[in-house]
């Protein structure tokens, strides 16, 4: 749900903002503000990633004092014509347009919290990091994220103003912020506990836009505590762990694949990580599930839980899986026979979730373990596996440790 909707700026001219909108029709408010490319296919990506996380998203043209609509590449002649853009901007003019946009969305009826109030972020990237440092400042934003902003240094009086909570994310690559410049920003923000700053070691600038610098395991992790941060100022907020509950009550209790599938996000992935097993995407998930997943789990499978962490996006479960091998389970002993087998197996989920649905699903455990119990695995072939103990020592930690250890014995006092 994504339209062009009009800004009016200080200067009395019209300018256009990509409007993209939640599941729910309303929400708090990001100013998503663009890298030096413009409002391109990229930043309205990012603007529909925020929607589906429960935003209404608006990305104001703020290369408009060149002229509307600039949209530019990533290739060698929208680079050069991006710099060449950069050193003409007027950030005074931007932040104008910014304080403008950040007016109209109090006033927008979409723009509504879970207490009708209407809250609005900043949020950008690289040349937008800046934009969003200084708005923060300038704009009355009741929060602040920035992205490999660059020039931050060159504003650090204006921090005075900024009462905000505010994220900076930095990459440890970044030459246009070398790490003499993260340094000074923080110990600048030292004394300021509002102002989180997180540092990418192995990133480089614009490790979140896809494309040569793209670093996932930084852009997953900045993502998350870009979250934490707007979860906590000003919602949308989610009961992830009940909706969790939901999801695995269709998996394991009623068997209901279209109701599983509808607690997911339009196209999902689960991995099982020690077979390889599930789906990426809704046409090859709803396949897993339905002839390899969902009615592919023994009768009396259980789940035993043992302990639950909530965070901004995800839930981590941790639970003991139960069940007797009676019937071959594809997706954790694909291609073995039954062997009647009664098994016992510690196991993590690591659930992802994008706003009020299920984005992606990663479940450990041991598969050892496993093979031991049904016995296709000889414990005593090797020192380096246990069967159903690792069971039993989770639910009792009393239970000795280090019995595979032969080195163990010699340490004895």
């Amino acid at each position: 749900m994504s339209d062009y909707i009009d800004v009016t700026g200080d200067d009395g001219v019209h300018f256009r903002a990509y409007r993209a909108l939640p599941r729910a029709g309303s929400g708090p408010v990001l100013v998503l503000l663009q890298e030096i490319f413009g409002v391109n296919a990229h930043m309205r990506a990012v603007a529909d990633l925020y929607a589906e996380e429960g935003y209404v998203v608006l990305a104001p043209d703020l290369f408009r004092q060149f002229g509307p609509g600039i949209e530019l590449d990533y290739d060698e002649a929208g680079l050069a014509q991006a710099f060449a853009y950069y050193e003409k901007f007027d950030i005074a003019r931007a932040v104008a347009d910014i304080s403008a946009t950040v007016r109209l969305a109090r006033t927008l009826p979409e723009a509504r919290g879970e207490d009708g109030q209407a809250r609005v972020a900043a949020l950008g990237f690289c040349l937008g990091g800046k934009l969003a440092y200084l708005a923060a400042a300038e704009s009355g934003v009741d929060a602040a994220v920035s992205y490999y902003g660059v020039g931050i240094e060159k504003s650090l009086a204006e921090s005075a103003k900024i009462t905000c909570p505010m994220v900076l994310h930095f990459a440890g690559h970044d030459r246009f912020t070398p790490p003499a410049v993260i340094a000074a920003i923080h110990a600048h923000f030292a004394a300021r506990p509002e102002v989180e700053i997180f540092l990418y070691p192995d990133a480089d600038h614009a490790f979140n836009r896809p494309g040569s610098h793209f670093h996932k395991p930084s852009a997953l992790m900045a993502h998350t505590r870009t979250l934490a941060l707007l979860r906590r100022v000003m919602g949308p907020r989610y009961d992830l762990s009940a909706l969790w509950d939901k999801h695995c009550e269709y998996e394991f209790a009623t068997r209901d694949v279209e109701a599983t599938m509808a607690t997911m996000v339009a196209e999902p992935y689960v991995n099982h990580i020690p077979t390889m097993t599930g789906g990426y995407g809704y046409r090859d998930l709803y396949r897993f599930y339905k002839n390899h997943f969902v009615f592919s789990n023994p009768a009396d499978t259980k789940l035993v839980p043992i302990s639950r962490t909530i965070g901004a996006d995800r839930v981590v479960d941790e639970m003991l899986f139960c069940f007797t091998h009676d019937r071959e389970i594809d997706w954790m002993l694909p291609g073995i026979p039954p062997t009647g087998k009664y098994v016992e197996v510690p196991l993590i989920a690591i659930v992802n979730f994008r706003g009020d649905k299920l984005y992606n699903e990663h479940i450990y455990w041991d598969q050892a373990s496993v093979l031991v119990q049904i016995g296709l695995l000889d414990p005593k072939t090797t020192s380096a596996v246990a069967g159903a103990e690792t069971a039993r020592k989770l639910l009792d930690p009393s239970l000795p440790s280090n019995t595979l250890m032969p080195a163990w014995a010699k340490s004895a006092p």
